[in-house]
């Protein structure tokens, strides 16, 4: 740990304290993250950005959330990196095992109770609600800046296909195909225009804490706050089916999500599909050796195929 930031944890977030271990965390592709051990047992995480700096977007969605869905707390952070160097934001450590593991392990009633929980959950997220939908501009906190997420698929599947690496992985018939099905969803995605709901944007098992408390699993945590935007909730719903789980979990979810107060419109399978195409189409101008390239091109040709 460089010695400016040793300095910003020791000196200011936890004042007094001293870091006595330290171990890095796996699982973060966007950031950094690192679990500091305290001279207190204290345990936390130090995360660090290394691309865009969305440190200050991190912290006011966990304190908005704070009540009203499992996060981490926020100790404190530098979103402008005037003390430790650079951006980073200290919370709390929460113990909790990752759902992906869980959906390798869990017995069928625990997995529908789990997934349960977590359709719960993400229908507390999407209750929070913003004055207009739109992106977090990097620094600002949480103020949609207006642009509409659920428009313009079709042209943003065919810049995707012009400047992204699908050729030789998608044929001819493959690419005109999925530009069909993205002109007509683009259409049918007018129905969700103007939602204004806090959407995580990668709601899926990777990202999601769980513990076992009084015999029943539920949602610990939700991590990784860095691409939360303004719009549909269907969003999340779409990334957290975009790859098969086990039916118990998946259809716990969805049971989940309208027990908790979540809407699903009619035909929403198709429309959680459709917003999830806009991330799909956007693995495509990742390099072919990207860790979900090739599952990209698989769900593609799977989305296509379905009609």
């Amino acid at each position: 740990m460089e010695s400016a930031i040793k300095a910003w944890v020791e000196g200011v977030a936890l004042a007094g304290l001293r870091v006595v271990e330290t171990r890095t965390l796996t699982g973060g592709y966007s950031n950094d993250n690192t679990a500091l051990t305290m001279d207190d047992g204290g345990r936390y995480v130090l995360r660090r950005y290394r691309g865009a700096n969305r440190c200050r977007l991190e912290t006011a969605i966990a304190r908005r959330l704070a009540g009203v869905v499992p996060v981490a707390e926020v100790v404190a952070a530098d979103p402008g990196g005037e003390v430790a160097g650079e951006p980073v934001l200290l919370s709390r450590f929460v113990e909790g095992e990752p759902v992906g593991e869980l959906l390798e392990k869990l017995d069928e009633d625990a997995l529908a109770e789990l997934g349960h929980d977590v359709g719960v959950t993400l229908a507390r997220i999407g209750s929070v609600e913003f004055a207009r939908p739109g992106f977090f501009t990097a620094g600002q906190g949480l103020e949609p800046d207006g642009v509409e997420p659920t428009e313009g698929l079709d042209l943003f599947v065919e810049r995707c296909l012009r400047e992204g690496n699908a050729g030789g992985h998608l044929g001819e018939q493959e690419q005109s195909a999925l530009r069909e099905w993205a002109a007509r969803a683009a259409r049918e995605l007018a129905v969700l225009k103007g939602s204004r709901r806090l959407v995580h944007s990668d709601y899926n098992p990777k990202n999601l804490l769980a513990v076992a408390e009084g015999g029943r699993w539920r949602v610990a945590a939700v991590l990784d706050w860095e691409f939360a935007f303004s719009s549909s909730p269907l969003v999340d719903v779409g990334n957290m089916l975009r790859f098969p789980t086990p039916h118990a979990y998946a259809d716990g979810f969805v049971a989940g999500f309208r027990d908790g107060g979540g809407a699903l419109p009619e035909g929403w399978r198709r429309l959680s599909r459709a917003l999830d195409l806009f991330a799909l189409a956007d693995f495509l101008t990742r390099p072919v050796d990207h860790r979900y390239f090739g599952r990209a091109i698989e769900r593609i040709r799977a989305l296509v195929a379905a009609g």
